[in-house]
This record gives C-alpha cells, structure tokens and sequence, in this order.
C-alpha cells in the first residue's frame, strides 16, 4: 500500500503513526460524567449503523445554541501529537443541519468551525486542530463536501478559525446555531489523529487534465479530446440579428441624432445610447472575454492536479511563471500559492481543439458565438483583438497606476484609494489615459472608457459610509488629501475650538488633526456636523477625482463617452461626482435585481444613464467550487435569473445596458488574481458552452432590447 493511502486509513481508524496512543476522548455512543447536554437530549437506545459502528441520537431542543459538551478526565488532554479531530456523526434529518464544532484550550483559545452535515449515511467529520481555510490552499472556495475516499464519506471543516495551544485542551462543543425545531443529529467515537492526512486529501486530485473537478458530473463535462473538439465544435454558427445598422442599434427605433460616435441622448423620457448611424443601442455585454484569466497556480500543490501536461514540447506554452502578491490588496490577502508556476488549461484546451492556430480559431469562433446568443458589446478586460475585428462595438478600460500618494478607506479591496490632490495622480492620470487611447480615439466602434474599477468610495462595517474620511484624518501628515480637508475644516470653523464643539470631540489645536492614525470621531446622531462635514468631504474628493479623469480623457479623445468608475459601493457623493463629469454612471451591480443595488430615484434625479457593467448569477454544480456574488440553486436557475434581472434592467428609463461577468467560468483551483473559483461563466474552462444556460440568456437578449423612443 502507498504511504499516503496507509496513513490515511490509519487516520480513518484513529491510529497515529510514529506517535504515543491518541488520549482517550468521550464515545458519544456511551454514557459518561464527562459528556454535558445543554438544551439538547439522548434518544432511544443505542443504535448500530450498517458498518457495524454505534452512534447515539441526540435531539438538539429550539434554542439559542442547544450543545452537547465534553470535558477530559483531569485538567486537560494533551493533543500535542495530533493535527485532526474526527467525529462520526450522522443527519437524521431530511435536511441538511448546520453543526457547529469549537474546541476551548487554556484562557481565551478557542477553534471554531461550522460545517453542514447532509441528510444521508454516517459521516466522519474531520476538523484540522489549527486555522485553516480554502484560501489558504489557494482558492476562496473550499471542495464540495462529504466525499468518498475508500469506502467512507470524509465531511471536512474546510475553514477553522481561532487559535489553540494542542497541549492543552479543555473542552469540545458540538452545537446547532438558534434551530427552530428540534434537530436529531447521532453521533459516535470521537478522535484524534497525526497529521493533516484527510486535509490534504480533501484536496488532493481534484482537477483533471482538461482543468475539471474530478469528483463531480454534469452534462458539458468531457473526458477525450475527440468529446472535447465535438462538443466544441457544436456551437452555433454566426447569425448577424435583424434590423440593425453596422453597429448594431435598432432600425426600428426612432432616428436619433447621427454624429459618427457613440453618443448618450435621452429622448422621450428615456435614455439611450446611440450608434455613430444614429440608432438606438442598448448594451449587452461580456466582461472579461479573454486568454489567460483562466490561469491558475500549480506550483506547490501540485498533488491537486491529475494528468498535467510536461511543461516542454507544446504544452510548454501554457505554463508560466508569476508573482500576484499585492502589498495592501485585501482580494489576494491570505492568499497561499500567490507566486511560482502556473498553467493555462483554458488555452491548453483551446490548442487540442484547434492545434497551432488554436488563438485565432478561438476568436472566430467566440465572436461567433456571442452574436449568436444576442450580445452587441465586448465588456472590460476583452481581448484588444476582438475589438479591431469591427464585428462587435468595445470599451476600452483606463488604469492609472503610478508612485502618487493614496488613502485607505477601510476596504482596500482592490488597493487604497488614489490621492487626486497629489499632483504626481495628475501626472499618472494623463499618461494612462494617453495610453488607452493611443490607438482608438478615431475608430468608431469604440462605446467608451471605464476608468478605474471598484474604488474603494466606502469601507465596511456600520461606519463604512464614513471609511474615507476617516482614513483620510488618520494618514499621515504630509499626506496631500489630509491638508486639504484639514484646510476645509479650518475655511468652515475657523479655531480648533469650534470644530471641537461641532465634532464634540476634545481638540486643543489645528496641529493636534496632524498626527500619523488621528482617530477621528464617527458620525452621531448627538454631533450631525460630523456627518455633513465627511460627506462635503467625500464630495470634495470624488469631484476632484473625476474631473481629473475626465478633463484628460477630453483632452486625449474628445469623441468617445466617458462611462465612469464602475461603482461597487453605492455612494452618494462619488455617484454625484461622476455624474457631472461623466457621460454614463457605471455600477457594478450585484444583485437580484438592478434596483436593489442602484438607487434609480437618484440617478432620475440626476438625469444620467446608467450602465450595469458587471452583474452575473453562479451556481455550484458545473464543475467550480464558488457560486459567485450573486448564488443560485442551480444551472436552471442562472437562466431564470438572468433572464428577471436582464427585463428589469431594459423596463428602466435609465438603464442604456447591462454587461455580464464573465465570460468563462474561473478555474476549479482559483485564477492568479485571488484565488477566485466560481461558475460564473457562459463556457466552460473547456470552452465548452453550458447549453441550457445561454439558450435562457439568448432568449432574454432578444427580448430585451427596447425599441427606440420607448
């Protein structure tokens, strides 16, 4: 037997190779002074499962957190040889039941975890004895669980948090959070073991060679290169729609003016965006219809991928070797495998499709592809060459980077929030926008620029509105932002003094708002100054960003719309803000529905249109362990979801279009970026289409298209 195989079992039984007997623990199956029932009661007798293993029922009584403790015999046990905890524990429901698992050490320490225990056959949780999660290995989404390994059914608590000192441990909860009704769990033998054995194979060869989950099935799941080129090979042929113009606008809308642009124009009552013929549009996109976003790590876990192709002979071009560490990204925070080797199973697929002109093959065919299901634009981050095909209108994005000063909101996603009164923002901003529009500004079929993506306007928490002005009044004091609401203050209130009284804070002097973390006061309903004053502030802000922004791009392109920030966060002032200076308010819009995420009445308000440039709908059962921001039931549902969200959007007087994320699914074990794994996609990483899916999603695009004048 292998050694991996032969310490697994050993695990499975309880057994710990190269170290003293395990420390004897309560056998739930067995009556003991050191096993304590809170809201929670033994049922019947004992019960023999059909391997012969006995297990108790317990029925966990409506309450906060009904539990079932256990305690050690003297003080404390030593764990000090082990890495896992396993229970044998069985659902006597018909429904899944959320179980959670804390295990308290000396003082404060204490391991959490919370797992769903599905209806069916006895399980053997299996708990690591540290902090642990799916980032950690790499992805955000840990595998499915249970699963098989040699006969028994492995139900891992893919993330624990706390901390624990193994050598000694005082107690072990098993509780239900707040049940409604009872809940009838059986429980048995409980363990520890050496090692992290059942960690390592909960992810140990689950993605194949075509780069799908090995444990799963579906019906676009393939296992041959001739299934592969089949399958793919069956997509629809190009079908230019009806009654368009080159770029595809309406013919049956009202003429709307003709400036041999893309233009916003509202008429009647409805804002449209307007072909360079002078056709209504309205925006159907993709975002991210690429190569390479389909990359993911294999460096250091390589036990996870079975039949990898050698990284020499033609395969050679689709391994790689990067770095995706970002200092101060909480996206790739946590993150293990960041850096080191990476292979491209979407390409790699592509090249068993089509062979050496795999890329070429590949465009004609999505463009195809996606004018056959009904969409008119490419979205952000597409391939640079679909949109010199002149076969679909594009948006080009504009990224300014640069060695400028920024500030931390609270949520730096995605980064700190660029300082645009440092004049060095000013400098970045005009070369970024010089570079994207170097060799677009005279082509047509250009829609506009995105300029940045998903700032962080907000933090999080119940003060996250106010993240910005108090990450500002928290930097440091050469900081160009923190002078100049410093100026602001001191324009409004003149002595420190008075500030003090308004902010009802203890403030002897200006100098004293100069500290390096100056913890600012949170708004309150006894101090409303502090609200209004961070909100001027963000106003301020979010003015002199978007002016910058735009000026350039008037500057380096005076044809094309500018479409805005693609707001993540629903922000007031920055919505503003861009709206006086941009042609369309972007949102990236997560939601059942736009008008949950968008505040419509506003944006009437403020009499702009409004584009959704990222929305989408994922499920698990494709293949990708992640549903994406938005999850549903199942694939059936992507499609019904789609197809509400899509008609609610066109209905809207405001909405000029809607640009789905993305356009392929990420990978099983996560991309380069931040370990993102969902189903998200219209194909898969196969390239395969999900057939029910975008039938749904082409059946939505036809009739959602609102006529002009409408």
């Amino acid at each position: 037997m292998r050694w991996r195989g032969w310490l697994a079992l050993c695990c499975l039984c309880g057994l710990q190779p190269g170290h003293a007997a395990a420390p004897a623990l309560p056998d739930l199956a067995g009556a003991g002074a050191r096993i304590g029932l809170d809201q929670v009661r033994r049922v019947g007798a004992v019960e023999h499962a059909a391997d012969g293993v006995a297990q108790q029922r317990y029925a966990f009584q409506p309450a906060a957190h009904p539990s079932i403790v256990m305690t050690p015999a003297g003080d404390a046990w030593d764990w000090s040889g082990a890495g896992e905890l396993h229970v044998r524990v069985q659902n006597a429901m018909p429904w899944a039941v959320t179980l959670d698992i804390e295990i308290d050490g000396a003082g404060s320490q204490r391991l959490q975890a919370r797992v769903g225990v599905p209806a069916g056959p006895a399980q053997t949780l299996v708990v690591p004895l540290r902090a642990t999660s799916p980032r950690e290995q790499g992805m955000q989404v840990g595998p499915p669980m249970p699963f098989e390994l040699r006969g028994r059914s492995i139900l891992l608590a893919t993330t624990v948090q706390g901390t624990l000192d193994r050598h000694r441990v005082r107690a072990i909860r098993l509780g239900i959070p707040g049940p409604q009704a009872v809940q009838t769990l059986l429980f048995g033998k409980l363990s520890v073991t050496a090692g992290e054995a059942m960690l390592h194979e909960a992810y140990a060869g689950i993605v194949d060679r075509y780069g799908q989950y090995t444990r799963g099935r579906w019906p676009e799941k393939i296992d041959s290169d001739a299934a592969l080129r089949a399958a793919v090979m069956a997509a629809p042929e190009a079908a230019k729609p009806a009654g368009v113009d080159a770029h595809g606008g309406r013919l049956d809308g009202q003429k709307l003016r003709k400036t041999g642009w893309f233009h916003a124009q509202r008429q009647a009552g409805r804002w449209q965006l307007v072909t360079p013929e002078g056709h209504p549009f309205f925006s159907l996109g993709v975002n991210a219809v690429n190569i390479g976003d389909q990359r993911t790590r294999v460096e250091g876990r390589e036990f996870m991928f079975t039949g990898l192709p050698p990284d020499r002979g033609p395969w050679a071009a689709f391994h790689g070797h990067g770095d995706s560490r970002r200092p101060g990204q909480a996206a790739s925070s946590g993150i293990g495998h960041d850096h080191g080797c990476w292979f491209d199973f979407h390409a790699a697929n592509l090249y068993r499709i089509d062979g050496a002109g795999w890329l070429s093959a590949w465009r004609t065919r999505t463009l195809d592809r996606l004018q056959a299901w009904g969409f008119n634009t490419l979205g952000n981050w597409s391939d640079p060459a679909l949109g010199r095909a002149h076969r679909l209108p594009y948006t080009r994005s504009i990224n300014i980077v640069g060695d400028y000063a920024n500030v931390s909101s609270g949520y730096d996603y995605w980064g700190r929030m660029p300082d645009p009164f440092d004049p060095r923002f000013v400098a970045a901003t005009e070369a970024a926008v010089a570079k994207a529009s170097a060799d677009v500004r005279d082509d047509p079929w250009l829609l506009g620029y995105f300029a940045d993506n998903e700032l962080a306007w907000a933090g999080i928490g119940p003060q996250g509105r106010w993240g910005l002005a108090l990450g500002t009044l928290a930097g440091e004091a050469a900081s160009p932002a923190k002078q100049v609401f410093i100026a602001m203050l001191r324009k409004q209130y003149v002595t420190a003094q008075a500030l003090a009284a308004a902010w009802g804070i203890p403030l002897d002097s200006w100098k004293a708002l100069d500290a390096t973390g100056y913890a600012a006061p949170v708004p309150s309903e006894a101090h409303p100054a502090i609200a209004r004053d961070y909100s001027a502030w963000l106003s301020h802000y979010a003015d002199a960003y978007f002016r910058i922004v735009a000026a350039a791009i008037r500057r380096h392109d005076p044809h094309h719309l500018f479409l805005g920030g693609r707001f993540a966060v629903y922000t007031p002032e920055a919505v503003a803000a861009c709206a006086q200076y941009c042609d369309v308010v972007s949102f990236n819009a997560y939601a059942d529905l736009p008008q949950h995420h968008i505040d419509m009445a506003r944006m009437q308000a403020l009499d702009k249109p409004v584009l959704i440039s990222e929305f989408h709908f994922g499920s698990n059962d494709r293949g990708p362990f992640g549903a994406g921001v938005v999850p549903v039931g199942n694939e059936a549902q992507r499609g019904e979801a789609y197809a509400k969200y899509l008609a609610a959007a066109a209905a809207n007087p405001q909405v000029v279009g809607v640009h789905w994320f993305e356009y392929t699914d990420q990978p099983v074990t996560g991309r380069l970026l931040d370990g993102e794994n969902s189903h998200i996609g219209l194909v898969g990483i196969t390239d395969i289409p999900f057939g029910g899916f975008v039938r749904a999603v082409h059946q939505a695009n036809e009739q959602a298209q609102p006529s002009g004048g409408r």
